[in-house]
């Protein structure tokens, strides 16, 4: 039997900008993907702190450095620039796994203020 864990959490993220005219998707700055251990086109929940909207999707990477969080085609109509969001991946693991999530914590303008491993 598998039990399924939270992997990555990236907590308050503010969304920089929205794309309708895209098959979909969430798109990270490729520091958050490397940084949580989240890889590209991984699925992931994503939870919207200012209307309540959760999400699945999957994540495309953006230009390291670019501190860009997109919510791209369907994702774009669950939120709006400026909303915060809360980005969790997942893992199944055995009940006797040890394991512990990456939790990274942003403060204003998507920079990282904290990473608890």
């Amino acid at each position: 039997m598998f039990i399924k864990y939270l992997k990555s959490k990236l907590h308050g993220l503010t969304v920089t900008n929205k794309n309708l005219n895209y098959i979909g998707s969430i798109k990270l700055d490729k520091e958050f993907l490397e940084k949580s251990n989240i890889k590209p086109y991984e699925v992931v929940l994503v939870i919207n702190l200012n209307n309540g909207e959760r999400f699945e999707t999957y994540v495309i990477p953006a230009p390291r450095g670019s501190k860009i969080v997109s919510l791209q085609g369907g994702t774009a109509r669950l939120g709006e620039v400026g909303d915060k969001i809360i980005v969790m991946s997942f893992a199944y693991l055995a009940p006797d796994e040890k394991f512990k999530p990456i939790n990274i914590i942003f403060k204003e303008n998507n920079i990282i203020k904290e990473i608890r491993k």
